[in-house]
């Protein structure tokens, strides 16, 4: 009867030593401790992901910066053209400077030669000059004769030519001014032309140098990001490490094995439940630390999912109500209500329950889950 009394003693602090540590566990315990290995497959898939970015950034700079070479060479042909273009221009503007003072010249002789013919005209209008008949008789002699005819042959002569410059210097103030017309339109022509490959020349450089500079900052931010991915997985990796620092032994080789293609935390689950899975129930077991002699149902569970990081202290039944993510996993999932909880893993139960009918809590046969709230780890 003492014996008795000492058991019952026994059993009444441990479960007030079992209710203080799941206030704090509860108070400290959060979705950030509970999914380790969720989050380590998270954030590797997010830095795979980010590397793979980076690398596909990598190559559009490469070849944004092939063509931008590309570009920059055609500029510098562009810009090759534009000097010959210019050079050209120059040219064509000397050439017009000469025409234009050579068409001066030429409107000025045009305007002499004019003015000659109209003084000629207007002097014989006002004196005409004398016939051949009123020459003859008006001579003195023979002498005189030729004299007064050599004369009026060359006022004729002199006449004619003064008509024939005329007209030359107005043939030539007309060609001079066609040419001029050309010229102008030429150079006009140029320079539409250099402004053209000036402006396409400096619009593809502007778009290159734009685009490279926004997979430049691109690139940079996702390295940002992968830098800050690493870092979170090297803390992750490190509580791992702390979790199996704890004591916690696995079992490959127990009654339950993982089918083929099980994720790793899924293995580390079940190896860590078979180790423990016949030892006894002991209401509070596994509580104070995840290495006990028995354990209880949130006892045990805690341990197995401790194994793969999911967890990194043990929790009551009420904690894991709000643990993980809400409903059924495609590989683990908790059924759990404030007063018992068990877990499915790849299609074993684990449950203390199952040591009433045999030696280990592993069982493949299902129990009704009315009541129960279901949860699973992320990704798992």
């Amino acid at each position: 009867m003492h014996a008795l009394s000492l058991r019952r003693l026994a059993v009444v602090c441990a479960l007030a030593g079992c209710a203080a540590l799941v206030a704090a566990l509860l108070a400290g315990a959060g979705p950030a401790d509970a999914d380790l290995s969720g989050r380590i497959a998270k954030g590797q898939d997010r830095a795979a992901q980010l590397r793979a970015a980076v690398a596909a950034e990598s190559r559009r700079i490469r070849s944004s910066a092939r063509g931008l070479a590309r570009a920059q060479t055609r500029l510098r042909r562009l810009q090759s053209e534009l000097a010959a273009n210019e050079a050209q221009l120059a040219s064509v503007e000397a050439a017009l400077v000469r025409a234009r003072a050579r068409l001066t010249r030429l409107v000025s002789r045009q305007r002499r030669a004019t003015d000659a013919v109209r003084e000629n005209l207007v002097a014989a209008y006002r004196d005409p000059p004398p016939d051949i008949v009123s020459v003859i008789i008006s001579a003195r002699g023979f002498t005189d004769l030729l004299e007064k005819a050599e004369f009026l042959k060359r006022v004729a002569r002199q006449n004619a030519r003064t008509m024939d410059a005329a007209r030359r210097s107005r043939a030539a103030v007309t060609r001079q001014a066609g040419r001029l017309a050309a010229m102008q339109s030429r150079q006009q022509a140029i320079t539409a032309r250099i402004e053209r490959r000036r402006d396409r020349a400096q619009a593809v450089e502007r778009a290159l140098l734009d685009e490279r500079a926004r997979r430049l900052a691109g690139r940079d931010a996702q390295r940002a990001a992968l830098r800050r991915i690493q870092r979170e997985l090297a803390a992750l990796r490190r509580r791992q490490a702390r979790t199996a620092r704890a004591g916690i032994r696995t079992s490959p080789g127990g009654v339950a094995q993982p089918p083929p293609g099980a994720p790793q935390a899924v293995r580390l689950v079940m190896a860590a439940a078979n180790a423990i899975a016949g030892l006894p129930y002991l209401y509070g077991g596994g509580h104070a630390g995840f290495k006990d002699t028995a354990y209880d149902c949130s006892g045990s569970i805690s341990y197995a999912l401790a194994a793969a990081g999911l967890v990194s202290a043990p929790m009551a039944s009420g904690g894991f109500m709000t643990w993980g993510e809400s409903g059924p996993g495609k590989w683990i999932t908790i059924y759990t209500n404030p007063g018992h909880m068990f877990m499915v893993v790849a299609g074993w139960r684990f449950d203390t329950t199952a040591l009433r009918g045999g030696p280990t809590r592993w069982t493949r046969t299902m129990r009704s889950t009315a009541g129960f709230l279901a949860r699973h780890p992320p990704g798992l």
